[in-house]
């Protein structure tokens, strides 16, 4: 009997989907979208944040309206964490109101949703949280005394024909908050590099102060002569060039990584004489403010350093330097550097990088013979990075590659493709995206987001 009330069941169900017109596909399987939104409106918190890992690996922006309304209705605290994160990754805003009523009613909220809403309206840069900001310091919670200080400091930071009051008001503010209320060492940390972020002059006597104070914690010289860096401000190099003669090497090493931007013969010279430092991160410190300074008088102590240097950190940050002097003679070094088959992979790897981030037009058909090399000697992990940095190249002439991954290539060599079609505009592989957007596979999620990035037309049906 019950097996015939269960026949009947499925008679009734199948005649339905004939009236209909519908076919159980049709009725059983909506949307990847549809699903998602779905989890928007009803799901868990471990559902709703399980999405938002999901959308923020493939960085989309599809259900961003959809997310902002529910932040706007919702109290879970783990959830909106997730939202604030997602939108802060991508500077996105939209949530600063929302944000701002989380430190208003602070003491309602679980710590993780606070700090969230914190880092948020920093990197928004949320001039109009500040007030809010420094009542969440000055009433006295310490669980969150470094994040709104970090805050503060973002907050302020400059931007294009911002006034900056709102800057020195904050710069006063984080220095009376650590002469007056001796803040722990993180804390103090803290407030030093944020004034560094806040780019402003004010902060520059107070900074030399810890700076120039050989009796102060090396910690917090470090953090000063970094901040000084971020100022500029020429009143701040006296206290950098005196840390270069400190006995302590990672003070020296950090004075030598902040000269980059200043200037004067007596700044290049100490950058000169960095590059014979015994202690390695002395020698990356010279490369970094060689780099920011785009000093063509270090070039040759450069090369020498990516040729020889018995550390391979600091032979990376030489040929970053050297791509960073813009330079054919420079350029003509790393690419020596890159074409010698007999260099660690290591070093071809970060040569490789420079050239096709830089100059890919003038060196990408020779790089592809290289990664070609690799892959028929079976150099897999060497053929795996030059998959990965050519797939960044802009230029037109990767489409032969790319159509060779679409037609021939495993599955990370057909996603390299898909990168290559977006970032050149390839349209004439536009098919290819298409047929791998409908195949069900597991590229299909991100074919089908590259068409949507580049405007391009599919049957959303298929998927």
């Amino acid at each position: 009997m019950k097996k015939w009330e269960n026949l009947k069941v499925l008679f009734c169900f199948c005649a339905l989907l004939s009236v209909s017109g519908l076919s159980a596909d049709e009725i059983t399987q909506p949307s990847i979208e549809e699903q998602r939104r779905d989890i928007l409106n009803y799901g868990t918190e471990n559902e709703i944040a399980e999405l938002i890992r999901t959308l923020r690996a493939e960085n989309s922006d599809a259900l961003d309206s959809e997310i902002m309304a529910t932040a706007s209705g919702i109290k879970n605290g783990r959830i909106l964490s997730g939202i604030f994160g997602f939108f802060a990754n991508r500077d996105k805003g939209g949530l600063e109101e929302r944000a701002r009523e989380v430190l208003e009613y602070w003491d309602e909220q679980v710590p993780e949703a606070v700090r969230a809403a914190l880092e948020y309206l920093g990197q928004l840069r949320d001039t109009g949280a500040v007030d809010r900001i420094m009542t969440l310091i000055d009433e006295g919670d310490a669980r969150y005394t470094n994040s709104a200080v970090r805050a503060l400091g973002r907050a302020g930071a400059p931007l294009k024909d911002q006034d900056r009051n709102e800057s020195d008001l904050i710069a006063g503010y984080l220095i009376a908050y650590f002469e007056d209320k001796f803040p722990g060492e993180d804390t103090a940390r803290e407030i030093i590099t944020a004034l560094g972020s806040l780019e402003n002059p004010l902060a520059v006597a107070f900074l030399n102060s810890i700076a120039g104070n050989s009796d102060e914690r090396p910690a917090r010289r470090m953090a000063a002569i970094q901040a000084l860096s971020r100022i500029g401000d020429r009143e701040g190099l006296g206290a950098v060039l005196e840390a270069l003669n400190s006995p302590d090497p990672n003070l020296r090493s950090t004075a030598v990584a902040a000269l980059g931007p200043f200037s004067g013969r007596e700044v290049d010279q100490a950058i000169l004489e960095a590059f014979r430092d015994t202690y390695y991160r002395s020698r990356i410190g010279a490369a970094q403010a060689a780099a920011e300074r785009k000093m063509e008088e270090a070039i040759p102590y450069l090369r020498y350093r990516a040729e020889r240097d018995e550390v391979a950190a600091v032979k990376d940050e030489a040929i970053k330097a050297l791509g960073a002097m813009d330079r054919n003679d420079a350029y003509q070094i790393v690419a020596s550097l890159f074409f010698e088959r007999k260099n660690t992979d290591r070093v071809r790897v970060v040569a490789g990088e420079v050239l096709i981030n830089n100059r890919a037009g003038e060196y990408a058909e020779r790089f592809i013979a290289e990664l070609d090399e690799a892959r028929e000697k079976n150099q897999t992990a060497l053929y795996s990075q030059f998959c990965r940095i050519i797939a960044q190249a802009e230029t037109d002439k990767v489409e032969p590659l790319a159509l060779r991954f679409f037609s021939t290539g495993g599955v990370v060599e057909k996603a390299y493709a898909i990168d290559m079609v977006y970032r050149n505009n390839l349209m004439g592989l536009i098919d290819h995206v298409r047929a791998l957007a409908g195949e069900g596979s597991s590229l299909s999620r991100k074919a089908r987001d590259t068409l949507r990035r580049m405007g391009v037309p599919f049957d959303e049906g298929t998927t």
